[in-house]
């Protein structure tokens, strides 16, 4: 029963935090904070040494917002170094939550919320010790939904520190990569459009 309930309530926060996100886009594109890179940076960093640790917690708490949207919005804010840093730690710290969540709340919780990819992905499961080596490779590389397979793995026995190492050592590459792509993207896109 309480399960269920904590199930009710994670769908819950989701759709408020999409709400809550259309509305703040919403407002920020009436005041013009959407208008540039430099306007969307200069927005952010207004919050002087807590706009790091704010974005942090943005990609910790709300979900449902996709990986791509906050590694540019990282990049576009801090710059290729510091927003891989920023998107890196946002990341793991997520990741970690979403694996000790599946260990406390269990299958009935990650097949109603995530129904989609438990399908999907449910096999790996039988795969029994090469589960491990199948979730290291999906993490390194960018084909499967990270946040999810975290919390397929807290279905089996990979213990948390497992879970850790291969989350430290196998997230910077690709974040590295989409973060130096978004930068020069982010660039061209600036000067082409003379932002």
């Amino acid at each position: 029963m309480i399960k269920f309930n904590v199930r009710k309530l994670y769908k819950a926060a989701s759709i408020l935090g999409l709400i809550g996100t259309a509305v703040a886009s919403v407002a920020a594109i009436k005041t013009g904070v959407f208008d540039s890179p430099a306007a969307i940076r200069e927005f952010v960093q207004a919050g002087g040494i807590f706009a790091p640790l704010l974005f942090v917690v943005i990609q910790v708490v709300i979900p449902i917002i996709p990986g791509g949207v906050t590694l540019l919005a990282g990049v576009i804010i801090f710059g290729a170094f510091w927003g891989f840093i920023y998107n890196y730690v946002g990341i793991v710290i997520g990741s970690m939550i979403a694996f000790q969540m599946v260990r406390k709340l269990g299958r009935p919780f990650l097949q109603s919320a995530f129904s989609m990819h438990y399908d999907k992905y449910i096999g790996w499961l039988d795969k029994g010790k090469g589960f491990d080596r199948m979730f290291a490779l999906a993490i390194l590389l960018p084909i499967a939904p990270d946040d999810f397979l975290c919390m397929l793995a807290g279905l089996t026995k990979m213990s948390f520190k497992k879970l850790t190492v291969i989350l430290i050592l196998c997230k910077p590459p690709t974040i590295m990569v989409y973060s130096i792509l978004l930068s020069t993207v982010t660039a061209w896109m600036t000067s082409l459009f003379h932002f």
